[in-house]
């Protein structure tokens, strides 16, 4: 019975992600009509600004559980890797064209930058902290926490 009702909290999740999802893109094609596309919007990915070292950009909505969840993950890593890391979260109900620039096709999407402002790496769905901090290891992405200590365990 369990797994039947995380199989139908999933299905609900998906389905109510979609919606935003759609409301949104409708809302940024509204604004957008009228508009030419510039010959230097080819790739979906727009760095965050001016970043001097790695960065993570969280797409999501205030609304969104799985987005919730994420909350407290992206505070925890704003107050470790404060000056070492930049945490920034972008709610599609607020900012829906900064979602349609990223090419955000789902919420919650993780957005992996490395120091330079390339993206390196997407993740949908939620990501626990480790699971954050494993994916910047694994790009080669050495985070160090401003108590010191190294990311990994």
């Amino acid at each position: 019975m369990k797994n039947r009702s995380m199989i139908f909290c999933m299905i609900i999740l998906t389905m109510l992600s979609s919606a935003i999802m759609a409301s949104t893109a409708v809302a940024a094609g509204e604004a957008m009509a009228g508009r030419k596309a510039s010959a230097s919007s080819k790739g979906p990915a727009v760095p965050p600004a001016a970043v001097r070292y790695p960065a993570l950009v969280d797409v999501g909505a205030k609304q969104c559980i799985p987005c919730k969840m994420m909350e407290p993950v992206l505070e925890e890593l704003k107050a470790e890797y404060a000056g070492v890391l930049r945490v920034e979260f972008i709610d599609v109900q607020v900012d829906p064209q900064t979602a349609t620039k990223l090419g955000v096709r789902g919420i919650p999407t993780q957005i992996f930058y490395d120091a330079s402002g390339k993206e390196r790496y997407r993740h949908m769905g939620y990501m626990s902290k480790e699971g954050i901090l494993a994916a910047f290891k694994k790009l080669g992405i050495e985070l160090v926490r401003k108590d010191g200590g190294k990311k990994g365990k």
